[in-house]
This record gives C-alpha cells, sequence and structure tokens, in this order.
C-alpha cells in the first residue's frame, strides 16, 4: 500500500509523538529507577499505565476501522501480520535483557532525553547500535 507524506501527515505524526512523551514523562516511565521498580515488583502503578495504554489501543484498532471508511490522512486501512519464529523470540528476549539492565525501553528512553536524563544517550545508543546489527548482519526472512 502506498503512503501519504503530506504537511497534515507529518504535523500529526509530530503532535502524537509530542503527546506520547508527555504521558511518558508524566507517568514516571522516562525514569529507570521507576522501570526497575515495577519490574522488581515493588511499585505496580506502571501496570496501570500500560493497561491503559493497552485498552485505548485495542479499542482504537477495533472501532476506528468501523467508524471511518479511510484514515484521516492515509489511502485506506491495512493489516501488518508478523510471523511468530525464532527470530521473534530471540529479539523478544534481547528487548527484555536490555529493557531489564538500562530500566527503559526505546520510546521512553527518548522522551527521557526530553526531559534532559543525558545518561539515556548510553541506552538510545545502544539502541541505535542494536539496529544497526541488526540491519547490516541478519538477513531478512
Amino acid at each position: 500500500m502506498k503512503h501519504v507524506r503530506t504537511a497534515p501527515v507529518m504535523v500529526s505524526a509530530l503532535l502524537a509523538g509530542v503527546l506520547f512523551g508527555f504521558g511518558l514523562a508524566w507517568s514516571t516511565m522516562v525514569r529507570p529507577e521507576a522501570i526497575l521498580s515495577f519490574l522488581l515488583l515493588h511499585d505496580m502503578g506502571l501496570l496501570l499505565v500500560m493497561g491503559g495504554a493497552a485498552g485505548t489501543v485495542l479499542l482504537a484498532y477495533r472501532l476506528l476501522p468501523r467508524l471511518f471508511a479511510r484514515p484521516l490522512f492515509g489511502l485506506g486501512w491495512a493489516k501488518h501480520p508478523s510471523p511468530f519464529n525464532r527470530r521473534i523470540l530471540a529479539g523478544s528476549a534481547l528487548f527484555g535483557v536490555g529493557w531489564g539492565l538500562s530500566g527503559v525501553c526505546p520510546g521512553p528512553a527518548l522522551a527521557g532525553l526530553g526531559v534532559g536524563n543525558w545518561p539515556l544517550l548510553w541506552v538510545v545508543g545502544g539502541i541505535l547500535l542494536g539496529a544497526w546489527i541488526e540491519g547490516r548482519f541478519f538477513e531478512k526472512d
């Protein structure tokens, strides 16, 4: 399916990113110590944040295609099925290890930079290095 790259699409993506980053900062998901406390089962408040986000996405994915014939800035609704294979399992495990070691995943790492948490530059560097290694050395299925 073709992608539409217009100013309204870019502005809406920017606004969505700002809203997402604000939500991550407000929920303290940009603080590695808050994430590690959650992963150690000491503070389960972030479970409500993730549950609320997952519920919102579930509703949006189920309801929006029924309410609108096509996306506001797109050509049509599409599905992107992903295969369940060894690469998915290995990548998920590696992601989990990185999340546990650093205390953040990619979205909160970038949002954390936005609030001045500069040690997260190491995390973002690791994310970029991992993405480069995957793209350079591992063939696509």
